[in-house]
């Protein structure tokens, strides 16, 4: 009788150990998944977790991104991007480089967003999802102050100008026949127009406006100025990780209107209010 108690006990013993190591296998797995889950989930949730945000900019345009005389990195949306991530709760990382080279690096991860006045088109918005527009400008084809012979985007035919090669205005430029030289930033587009070495390049107005305060005595003038206004609008990556980041880039700007911050900005570094998107 005693014997029989006793099987019967190791066994029952035996069957709640193995449940046991059973449990324990179940945990780990789940603790696995929820890891992975999370070091595989959405943008934002990786950005708030690390407390840091990547922001790509080229640090050259003026006064987009530019460096200031003690070579501090300012401008219209150096100051947006650092308001976002404050409504984020996170700080913010600025990464400097050439404008072709921006993009690159949302495509491969390395950057999270590029705020640098990126221009919204159907090619673009096919490769990237876009945040809701936060300014809009006008195109301006600059030429030499002496130059007569460019009324109109169609006299762009058989002319040379220079930008960005993968910018909007390369592509404008390009669609009106224009042959374009391919620049790293805004300055040697102006060197290059000053020293006669292209007929003109086509770029945002208040950065045109933004030189002229800083080169008030520039032989160039705004030949062609377009009548439509292109949007601004802040790049990432497409894909359902991005979504949660997008809608929380549009609730800050959505914000940042409201308060009359992006008003405040805009006036502060182009001298009128850009940031009113139709």
């Amino acid at each position: 009788m005693h014997k029989r108690f006793l099987a019967l006990v190791l066994a029952l013993c035996l069957t709640l150990a193995l449940a046991a190591c059973g449990g324990g296998d179940a945990s780990t797995a789940s603790s696995g998944a929820a890891a992975s889950g999370e070091e595989g989930g959405d943008l934002l949730a990786q950005i708030q977790g690390k407390g840091e945000i990547t922001v790509a900019m080229e640090g050259t345009w003026a006064p987009w991104t530019f460096h200031d005389e003690d070579d501090n990195l300012v401008g219209y949306d150096v100051e947006v991007a650092q308001k976002i991530a404050e409504k984020l709760g996170v700080e913010v990382n600025f990464i400097e480089g050439e404008w072709d080279g921006l993009l690159a690096g949302i495509d491969s991860g390395r950057y999270d967003i590029m705020v640098n006045g990126v221009s919204v088109d159907e090619e673009r918005r096919e490769k990237y999802d876009f945040s809701a527009p936060y300014a809009a400008n006008r195109t301006a084809v600059i030429v030499k102050s002496d130059n007569e012979d460019i009324q109109s985007m169609d006299d762009l035919e058989g002319k040379t100008t220079a930008n960005t090669i993968t910018s909007t205005y390369a592509k404008i430029a390009e669609a009106h026949g224009a042959e374009v030289t391919a620049v790293d930033d805004l300055n040697q587009t102006f060197e290059l127009l000053l020293a006669g070495r292209i007929d003109a390049t086509l770029n945002d107005e208040v950065a045109y406006y933004d030189y002229m305060k800083s080169h008030p005595d520039a032989q160039i003038k705004i030949a062609v100025l377009s009548d439509d206004a292109v949007q601004v609008a802040i790049p990432m990556r497409k894909g359902e990780e991005t979504k949660s980041l997008r809608e929380a880039i549009d609730k800050a700007l959505g914000e940042l209107a409201q308060e009359g911050v992006l008003s405040e900005l805009s006036e502060k570094y182009f001298g009128v209010d850009i940031s009113k998107v139709e």
